[in-house]
């Protein structure tokens, strides 16, 4: 929520009921306040704390500097989307060839996922190894989450607006939150069934011919998995670049899991039980993580103060007619943000008039892809307590 927004006078808008009259000078413009080059290009030195991972003086400049330039980008943004009606950007073509790409590049995600997974099953099987078990369970959580999106972007294409009003894009992260859980466990199984083998009398043993099934199996998978992460991350698409991460936390799994059944063999038996615990603790932590971020998308987080600049700056440039901004509110209802505005407009303004002014502004709120959905309520004045009391 923000502070209401006034106008020095009242006298500046004398020409309401004529909006589209005048330059424009009424408008908020950060034109001509841009950094100079010398200060966006300006490469400051890194000393020992940076090394240490200690933020220094010279560090809190350059985060000032970089945190200026994203707010002037982002009225930029904003200012193109006020006069143009549209957020400037690549043409049709372009977008169409890139939303290919970008489809390719999850479906051949998926298609390896599966075949991998198939083979890590083939090798978890052969070598019995509780370290390669644990693995495969960190593959069978990406081929799972994957079927998850596919599924749930599937029903959010078929809206039914009579059961369903606002749609079902709440879906996605409520099947998460169940699929984590159920993973959760299935880590805690390998775990308790890890610490039995390990204070047992069990004897880790592999015939040469199993141990080269296992390392071919393990490297191949590695290697494949390499080269899509070299490819995802090519990709600027938040879905793709997701995939990139997941596939990149598989290198990292399967080297550990191959290193552990090799130990085991050559070195103690106990090798590979701890590799499966500490296997399945970081897919704990990994899937905990996302049971909390998806968590916080489903409370109604409030979004980013700087997000709330860019469109509080957007409501006060939608209109010569507005006086004041009551209030800006947005809040993660699902993957994207439900958006409240109350805008301060002329008491004798026509009906009409008023409606068609927060109509365009409601259209320009959901035309950015954050958004999935924007209120725009009208006043007459701004005194008033909250129209929504607060829930305790």
């Amino acid at each position: 929520m923000v502070e209401p927004v006034t106008l020095e006078s009242d006298e500046e808008r004398s020409l309401l009921a004529q909006p589209n009259c005048g330059d424009g000078s009424w408008r908020l413009n950060f034109d001509g306040v841009q950094l100079c080059r010398e200060q966006r290009e300006k490469k400051l030195p890194r000393g020992l704390h940076d090394c240490l991972g200690v933020l220094g003086p010279e560090d809190n400049v350059a985060d000032y500097y970089q945190q200026q330039v994203e707010m002037l980008e982002g009225f930029n943004e904003m200012d193109a989307l006020a006069e143009r009606g549209f957020i400037p950007g690549m043409s049709k073509e372009e977008q169409e060839k890139l939303a290919k790409s970008e489809t390719f590049a999850i479906r051949i995600s998926n298609v390896a996922n599966m075949a991998l997974f198939a083979a890590k099953v083939y090798a978890s099987v052969q070598s019995g190894s509780l370290a390669i078990i644990a693995s495969t369970l960190d593959s069978l959580l990406d081929l799972l989450s994957g079927f998850i999106l596919w599924f749930t972007a599937f029903s959010m294409q078929t809206p039914n607006p009579y059961q369903y009003p606002i749609g079902k894009k709440r879906m996605q992260p409520l099947g998460i939150l169940v699929f984590a859980s159920v993973m959760a466990t299935l880590g805690l199984q390998i775990i308790l069934e890890s610490m039995r083998t390990l204070f047992s009398d069990h004897e880790f043993n592999l015939t040469m011919k199993q141990e080269q099934w296992l390392v071919g199996i393990m490297l191949s998978v590695t290697l494949v998995k390499f080269l899509l992460v070299l490819y995802c991350r090519s990709f600027t698409n938040e879905i793709v670049k997701a995939y990139a991460q997941d596939h990149f936390f598989d290198v990292i799994t399967n080297i550990i899991g191959l290193i552990a059944a090799l130990l085991a063999k050559y070195i103690d038996d106990w090798m590979d039980p701890v590799g499966a615990i500490v296997l399945a603790l970081y897919t704990i932590r990994t899937w905990s993580l996302t049971v909390l971020e998806n968590v916080n998308s489903l409370v109604g987080r409030s979004a980013a103060p700087e997000y709330l600049q860019k469109l509080t700056y957007l409501c006060w440039n939608h209109h010569k007619a507005v006086r004041h901004i009551d209030t800006v509110r947005a809040y993660t209802f699902g993957s994207h943000y439900f958006v409240e505005v109350d805008i301060v407009l002329p008491a004798g303004m026509p009906l009409q008039e008023a409606h068609d002014i927060g109509e365009s502004l409601q259209e320009k709120l959901e035309l950015l892809p954050e958004i999935e959905r924007a209120f725009v309520h009208l006043d007459y004045e701004y005194t008033h307590k909250p129209e929504h009391a607060q829930a305790n």
